[in-house]
Formats: C-alpha cells, sequence, structure tokens
C-alpha cells in the first residue's frame, strides 16, 4: 500500500490530508484521542513542540554562503513577496468588519499565506524554465518559511496601531530561537544540514495532524471558499508582481511568477503567531484553514498561470533558452 506515493499525488497533500483527516475525528469523535498520556500528547496536544522542532530543522536549510546574482534574485523575490503580501494584509486591517475580516478573510491568514511560498513548485518550475543562478536563489527564498516574515509584518502594523498589541521582544526572541539554532548548527556543518533536512519533511504530516486535532467542519465550511480566495490572490497578484519586478530587472519574469504559491508549512504559522500572542488565538483555526486551502490551490492553479505567461511570451516573439528570455522573432 502506497500511502506516502498517493499522498504526495494530492497537492499539499502531506500537510492537508493529515490536517482534515485529524478535523473529521475531532468533528465526530473528539474524545478518541484523548485518551492521555503519549497519544494525547502527540496526536492532541504536540502540535507547538513539533511546530518547534520542524523550525529548528527548517532553519538549518538557510546557507549563508550564497552570494552574487543568485542573491540578488533570491533577495529580489523574497522582498517583492514580503511587500505585497504584507501590503495586502494591511488593508485588510483597515478595512477588516467588526468581525476582524476582510471579505470573509483573516488577515492574519493574508500575511501568512501571501508572504510564503512553496519552494517546491519554485524549484520545479525554474527548474523547467529558470537557470542555474535562479535555482541556487532558493536557499535564501528559505527565509520566508514559517512564522519569521509574518511576525514581522504584525510587529511594524502593532507598532502602527493595526493589530491589538505587539509582541514582546520576548516572544519575538521564542519563536526565532529554534530558527536560530537550526541555521548555526545547518552552517557550521553541511552533514547536519542534511541530516536535519530530513527531519523538516518527516514532520509536517504530524504537527498537521496535531492542528487539525483544534479544528472542526464548522471552521472549514467557513474557511473553504474564502481560502480558495486567498490562493487567487496569492497567485495572481505576489505572482505577477515577482514578474513584472524581475522584468523590469531584466531577468527571466517567469522565475518571478513562480513564486506566486503558499507552501504546506505556512498553514502551521497562525498556531505558531498565536502561541506568541494570545490576540490572534481566536483566529487560529480559520486562519489554519484559509491558508490550508490557499495551499491546495496555488499549488493546482500556478503551474497553469505560468504555462500562460510563457505562451503569452512566445505570441510576442520570445522564448525562454537555458533560463534566458531571448528575441526569436519582431
Amino acid at each position: 500500500m502506497r500511502i506516502k506515493a498517493g499522498l504526495e499525488r494530492i497537492p499539499g497533500g502531506m500537510m492537508v490530508v493529515p490536517l482534515l483527516l485529524a478535523a473529521t475525528i475531532n468533528t465526530f469523535a473528539p474524545d478518541l484521542l484523548r485518551i492521555g498520556n503519549f497519544t494525547e500528547a502527540l496526536f492532541v496536544n504536540g502540535a507547538n513542540t513539533l511546530i518547534a522542532l520542524f523550525l529548528l530543522c527548517t532553519g538549518a536549510q538557510i546557507n549563508l554562503k550564497s552570494f552574487g546574482v543568485s542573491l540578488g534574485k533570491g533577495a529580489t523575490l523574497l522582498v517583492t513577496k514580503w511587500v505585497v503580501g504584507a501590503a495586502v494584509g494591511l488593508l485588510a486591517f483597515i478595512f477588516a468588519g467588526e468581525n476582524g475580516l476582510w471579505l470573509g478573510l483573516a488577515p492574519l491568514a493574508i500575511i501568512a499565506a501571501m508572504t510564503n511560498s512553496n519552494g517546491g513548485l519554485y524549484m520545479a518550475l525554474v527548474g523547467q524554465y529558470g537557470s542555474k543562478e535562479d535555482r541556487a536563489a532558493y536557499s535564501l527564498l528559505a527565509l520566508n518559511d514559517g512564522p519569521f516574515l509574518t511576525m514581522v509584518a504584525l510587529t511594524i502594523f502593532g507598532a502602527m496601531g493595526f493589530v491589538d498589541g505587539m509582541f514582546s521582544i520576548q516572544s519575538f526572541i521564542a519563536v526565532l530561537l529554534p530558527i536560530v539554532v537550526g541555521m548555526v548548527l545547518g552552517n557550521l556543518d553541511d552533514e547536519m544540514r542534511e541530516f536535519l533536512d530530513k527531519g523538516s519533511s518527516m514532520l509536517i504530516p504530524f504537527f498537521a495532524f496535531a492542528l487539525g486535532m483544534g479544528i472542526d467542519f464548522g471552521a472549514i465550511v467557513e474557511g473553504g471558499l474564502t481560502g480558495i480566495l486567498l490562493g487567487l490572490l496569492t497567485v495572481f497578484v505576489t505572482g505577477t508582481a515577482g514578474y513584472f519586478i524581475f522584468k523590469a530587472f531584466k531577468w527571466n519574469p517567469i522565475v518571478g511568477a513562480a513564486e506566486g504559491s503558499t507552501a504546506g508549512n505556512a498553514v502551521a504559522t497562525p498556531a505558531a503567531i498565536a502561541a506568541a500572542n494570545a490576540s490572534f488565538v481566536q483566529y487560529v483555526d480559520l486562519a489554519t484553514v484559509q491558508v490550508a486551502a490557499s495551499t491546495v490551490t496555488t499549488a493546482i492553479l500556478l503551474p497553469l498561470y505560468i504555462a500562460f505567461l510563457v505562451k503569452r511570451m512566445e505570441k510576442k516573439g520570445y522564448q525562454i533558452q537555458e533560463g534566458n528570455v531571448i528575441k526569436v522573432s519582431s
């Protein structure tokens, strides 16, 4: 029985399937796994611990030796993704209704989904349309994994008065420390980076399940369609912004658009943020489901959008050869 292969055929399956399975159990048999001891510790109450370990493993993948063109492209993608996602999140805070939502979306979900990107999908797309420098830029893009950039945005918005309370320095450090520890270990020893990389993949379905045990189908029904909207915003707003920014720098614009996705690990961000600031606890369930829906939506839609952009370039007489855009006709 090929369970792993089956999950991998589903966009975001390693995250989404365990989360929805746990949500099903929590909705119809909430006490099934709440039997104490190791079972409850792992499958119900283990989300924060597992996410912390995941962040440490992810931090180890941040390679500080990336320089040159790859660093420039990676930094451009990282900044563009964050600025655009944070800007939409700020608009959501400004125009949110009395329930704290904008267009049915939790601002926390918007920032978490739109500032994060699916590294695997990026690598697959630039593997087809990009250059070696574009692929090497991925090492810097690891910075948008997890809650770091989301927390930066929310801290800034707190100072502006749009968020109820700023994060304390202690809370900020407490969330970032596992990432920093992993980053130090990974850069001191390549074998540690490789060792911890295996852990980051393995942990995803387990903390996803634990997160799902805090969700019921009421939240899924409420967040499903709006989560698809969030996915559309992520692809067409952040992806298009990356396209034109790269075009302005005379780089391959398809690579810029390849960042228009949400990674499965972004589903953990709302819970991590709420752990640092209790004012977000009321939005965790809804935001988690919306980010999960965005993950699936972008995984399906972004490759189609990239194909559309490539055909549009070809109609204008351009082709992509070895990652470079070449004019082939007038």
